[in-house]
């Protein structure tokens, strides 16, 4: 008896993790631009904007672009160098963790939840549109 105490509340709770993903909408998994310019403004407007530089490059049209190859903005020697083109699987592996991409690049900040990660990215590539 103990132990079906102990594995319904899990059952339960798999039960409705699964009712979740089903009920998600479909582009989830893509992410959702429209929340994706929300998670911009609050998580990356400290440092970058869309159309003039910061203490990062602009982004707007980051997707499918070069890094290192804005010429009004001060790259890291590391940036320069690379011969990275910005894939949406890429820039959420620079959000995860930017030295995995290019090790001594100038970026500290990292997005640990993979859902703003995905809604940034959107927004990112409809800059480009």
């Amino acid at each position: 008896m103990r132990m079906q105490a102990k594995i319904m509340p899990a059952i339960a709770l798999a039960a409705g993790a699964a009712l979740l993903a089903a009920l998600a909408p479909a582009g989830a998994a893509e992410g959702d631009a429209a929340a994706g310019r929300a998670a911009f403004e609050k998580r990356c407007t400290g440092c970058h904007a869309l159309d003039h530089e910061k203490e990062g490059p602009r982004l707007a049209g980051v997707v499918g672009r070069q890094a290192g190859t804005i010429s009004t903005f001060t790259y890291s020697d590391a940036v320069k160098k690379s011969a990275v083109v910005w894939t949406e699987a890429l820039l959420d592996k620079w959000l995860t963790d930017p030295e995995t991409v290019i090790p001594d690049n100038d970026m500290s900040f990292r997005l640990n939840n993979p859902v703003e990660r995905a809604a940034v990215i959107a927004f990112l590539k409809e800059t480009g549109k």
